[in-house]
C-alpha cells in the first residue's frame, strides 16, 4: 500500500495530467499527488458492479435523471495536489452536466453517488480518506458494498450510516428518489461463502 508523501517530497508528487498521459496500459488514482496503481478484482466484484450497472441505469436512463460512470472513468476532485478517484460505479446528476459529458479528461467533479466494492485488500483507514475525499467534494451518497459479508453500508451526506443486509432493499434516498433494488440481488449467482 503507497504512503502519504512527506512534505519534502512535494517536487515528486504526480498530476492529474501526468496520470492521464499514462493511458489506458495503467490504472490506479491519485491521492495527493501520489500514484496508487490498482489491481484486476476478482469476479465476484465485476458481478455486482455490473449487476448494480444495470438495474441503476436502467433506473438512470429511463427517467433522464443523468449519467452513470464505470470505474474506468477518473473524477478530479481536487488540485494541488491533485486528487483522482475511480468509484466502482458512479452517477452524476443531469443539472451538473449541462453540456453533456466531457470527451476529454477527467470529470472536474465529484461523483453525486460513488459506489465502492471493497476487495480483500482494503483497509478501514483507505475506505475512512475516500468517504472524507467524496463527502468533501460534495458526493451526497456513498455505498460500500462488502461482497464478503454480504452487505451494503449506506453513507449519506450529514446522515448516520445504515447497514443493509441481504434480506434488505437498498434505495436512492433523496438522490434518487423511486429507485429500489434488493440487497440480494447484487450477491445473486455468486459462490457460496466459504
Amino acid at each position: 500500500m503507497a504512503t502519504a508523501a512527506r512534505p519534502q517530497d512535494a517536487a515528486r508528487l504526480m498530476t492529474a495530467e501526468e496520470l492521464e498521459a499514462l493511458g489506458d496500459d495503467f490504472f490506479g488514482e491519485l491521492v495527493e499527488g501520489v500514484l496508487i496503481p490498482m489491481s484486476p478484482t476478482a469476479g465476484s466484484h465485476g458481478s455486482i458492479a455490473t449487476r448494480l450497472t444495470i438495474v441503476l441505469g436502467a433506473f438512470v436512463v429511463e427517467r433522464s435523471l443523468g449519467e452513470l460512470f464505470d470505474s474506468s472513468t477518473g473524477f478530479l476532485l481536487r488540485r494541488d495536489p491533485d486528487t483522482v478517484r475511480s468509484p466502482d460505479v458512479a452517477f452524476v446528476a443531469a443539472s451538473r452536466l449541462p453540456d453533456g459529458v466531457p470527451h476529454r479528461g477527467y470529470l472536474g467533479l465529484a461523483p453525486d453517488l460513488a459506489v465502492e466494492i471493497l476487495s480483500p485488500s482494503n483497509t478501514a483507514a483507505e475506505m475512512t480518506r475516500e468517504l472524507a475525499d467524496y463527502f468533501g467534494h460534495g458526493t451526497r451518497l456513498v455505498w460500500i458494498v462488502d461482497p464478503d459479508a454480504r452487505e451494503v453500508t449506506v453513507y449519506a451526506a450529514g446522515a448516520i450510516p445504515r447497514l443493509l443486509r441481504a434480506t434488505d432493499t437498498l434505495d436512492g434516498g433523496d438522490l434518487l428518489p423511486g429507485f429500489t433494488t434488493p440487497v440480494a440481488t447484487l450477491f445473486a449467482g455468486l459462490a457460496p461463502r466459504a
